[in-house]
Formats: C-alpha cells, structure tokens, sequence
C-alpha cells in the first residue's frame, strides 16, 4: 500500500513533470471531475495514482487544468446519493462513479452529466446502459467481470486446488443487483457438474463475517469462494485472517486479495481498469458522448496463488494448477 505522503508527494511530482501541452490542448479551461467511490481514499490510493498518472499522460493534470471533487464513502452505501447529490448540483463537467453502486447513485441524480464506471459487474442488468456496444445515455465506463460465468471457472479451480467436496458462498445481499442472481445461478450450475455441494452465506459488512465464517465451520465447508464485493475488497485483510484463522483456502475475484494473503484470485487487473477509465474521461471531455463509447469488457484475466497461504494451510497445489498461474506469491 502506498502511503498517504507518498501518494502526495508523487502527485507533487507529477504536477512539476507534467507537460505542458495540456494547456494549450484546452485552451485555458479547467474541467472539473466528480469522484464518488464506495471504499475509503486510503485503501484506493494505489489506484488513484495510476489514474491520475494516466490522465497527465493524456494531458490532464490535476491542479491546472483539471478540478476533481473527490467524495469516499468508507464502506458506507448510503453516502452515495448524497455524494451524487452534491456533485449534481456542482454541475460537475463528468462523474466518476468506479462501482455499480456509486454509478446508480450518479444515474439517479443525473440524466445529463456523463458518468464513467469502472469496475461495474453487469451494466446492462444492472440497469447502468442499455448495451454494451450502445449504452444510449449518459453511462458508460469498463467492466470488471466479462459475465456471470466466470464464477464457475473461479469454482472449477478451487475444486482442483484444494479437492474440496463442500464449498461456502459467500456474497453480499446489500447490493442485490440482478447480476448477482446471475452468478449464483452459474455458480449452481458449476456445482452440479463439478459435484461440489455449497453452502450460501451472506454478509452486508464486516461486523457479520464472524458468524459467516462460523456458519461455515458448522457447515463443515472445505473451502470458500465469495463473489465480487466492493465492502469485501475494502475489508479483504480481515477476511484473509478469517480465512487463516478457520483454514479455509478461499478463490476471490481479484489480486489484492492474495496480496493481504487470501489463498488465490482470479480475475482482471484493477490497475489496467483504472488506467482504460482514464481514456474515456479524456475523449468525453474533449466532446464525445457517454452514449456512442461502447462498454468494454476486460479480456485478460490474472490467477494468482499465495504459496505461502498454502502451506500455512497445509494445502498441497497440484503442479499443473502452478503452472497455468500468472503469479505466484512466495
């Protein structure tokens, strides 16, 4: 994690480097951003520098000819509407709304300033576009998940990691969106064929992963999968140490997850969103329209496994299972 002063002292930097075509590009004008995410500024500023560093490569610099209005939520859903409230009424040039929920929140508030998503599950069932090659309003932005399937293949290498017959689910029923019920259909479906038997749990915040987890202890669980959760990103160290605490090799969807020492993920990389988010506030801002900027979906995904989880665990991976992973953490 990148420290708060660093964080500032390389934007510091940034503003010194940054070049000065930017001004002349727009002509003198300062454009100003909204910002409204559901996780806290801490646990996002790694990403945030990796926009904000995309963004100067594209002529934008934070300062002089760019304003952004950050708002974080700290875990807290209900500060979103009015977030998106505020930046409204700022009449804000362009909202970014990085997740499904931050993004509805915006919708709600506006039909006129565009929104730009990031790491949103299914736009389209969630009622953010109304497709992907054609949003038709004034949303668009990048995925996380290509589609609801990808659950099952998370399931299928879990299975062969760890061999496990009973598997908990762990999902978040505060942000029920039609996606979710899409996943837990696929991941059903997976389980049938894989011939695992699952064990589905919910958990609206952190206060309740405790008796989840203690749930899957009296469930007799082998294993744990969760599906895509912004409070589960936000709080993925004390879900590591659940999972250390309960040994319970455990799939998440994305690196930083193994990397606060969860077992494995796989999924794509947050980074690479965030640094794509930024070409699509640079072309809306020089004057094209959310609606004709399809929605793109990631295409390359990243399996990452935590040797060193493993052995605390005691779990043996199969070499074969080693060798399709992207990374491995020692």
């Amino acid at each position: 994690m990148i420290s708060r002063g660093a964080f500032i002292s390389s934007l510091a930097a940034g503003l010194l480097s940054a070049p000065l075509a930017a001004d002349a590009q727009q002509a003198g004008k300062i454009y100003r951003v909204g910002y409204m995410s559901v996780v806290s500024r801490q646990s996002a500023e790694p990403l945030m520098l990796i926009f904000l560093r995309a963004l100067r490569d594209l002529g934008w610099i934070e300062g002089r000819n760019l304003l952004v209005e950050w708002r974080w939520a700290d875990g807290k859903v209900e500060r979103l509407s009015g977030f998106a409230a505020e930046l409204a009424k700022l009449n804000v040039d362009l909202i970014v709304a990085p997740q499904s929920d931050s993004a509805l929140a915006a919708k709600r508030a506006t039909r006129t300033i565009p929104i730009v998503h990031v790491v949103a599950g299914d736009p389209v069932a969630d009622g953010l576009v109304t497709s992907l090659a054609r949003p038709g309003g004034n949303v668009t932005g990048l995925t996380v998940t290509p589609s609801p399937e990808i659950v099952g293949k998370r399931l299928e290498l879990l299975k062969t990691a760890t061999g496990a017959s009973r598997v908990a689910v762990l999902w978040n029923p505060a942000r029920h969106y039609p996606y979710v019920e899409l996943a837990l259909r696929e991941v059903n479906a997976a389980a049938r064929v894989l011939g695992v038997q699952l064990q589905v749990l919910e958990a609206r915040g952190p206060d309740q992963f405790e008796p989840a987890f203690a749930a899957m202890v009296r469930g007799q669980a082998d294993a744990l999968l969760t599906f895509e959760d912004s409070m589960f990103w936000l709080h993925r160290r004390r879900l590591a140490e659940l999972e250390a605490k309960h040994r319970l090799p455990t799939m998440h969807d994305l690196r930083e997850f193994v990397e606060a020492g969860s077992l494995m993920a796989y999924g794509p990389d947050l980074a690479d969103l965030f640094r794509r988010a930024a070409i699509y506030v640079d072309k809306i801002l020089k004057g094209t329209k959310p609606a004709d900027l399809p929605v793109e979906q990631p295409t390359k995904f990243d399996f990452l496994i935590n040797l060193k989880t493993a052995k605390t665990l005691g779990l043996t991976i199969p070499p074969s299972l080693l060798l399709r992973a992207d990374q491995i953490i020692e």
